[in-house]
């Protein structure tokens, strides 16, 4: 287990394909753990939660999401994330954030993300 607080990374993309790709990369190239599985998540309440984390009024709206428990904190997340380029949004939410207990009592709650998705290799 890693040491410190745990995050979420709320991936939001266009399809669920999209979604598949960046949940691979955050695995394999952003090297990051998942404590669980991903969970499915209505695309507006992905898009509800980056307003609430971002600060940021909403600039499109997302057709597919997905939630991961990652264990790393949100500052390793965040380093990782800014190295590599997933081709969805992805917001971290840790404890600081409003949203965080809110997402701890409901994670488990979601219906498991269909990962059937397999990344071309290049």
């Amino acid at each position: 287990m890693g040491i410190g607080v745990k995050s979420f990374a709320v991936i939001r993309g266009d399809n669920a394909d999209k979604v598949n790709v960046a949940l691979h990369d955050l695995e394999h190239y952003g090297r990051m753990r998942f404590v669980s599985k991903p969970k499915r998540i209505e695309p507006i309440y992905a898009d509800n939660l980056l307003v609430s984390v971002a600060g940021v009024p909403l600039r499109a709206r997302c057709n597919s999401a997905a939630l991961v428990e990652l264990d790393n904190n949100a500052g390793a997340a965040i380093s990782k994330l800014r190295k590599i380029h997933p081709p969805a949004h992805v917001v971290i939410v840790s404890p600081r954030h409003d949203v965080y207990e809110e997402l701890i009592d409901k994670s488990e709650l979601y219906p498991e993300f269909e990962r059937s998705f397999e990344p071309q290799h290049h």
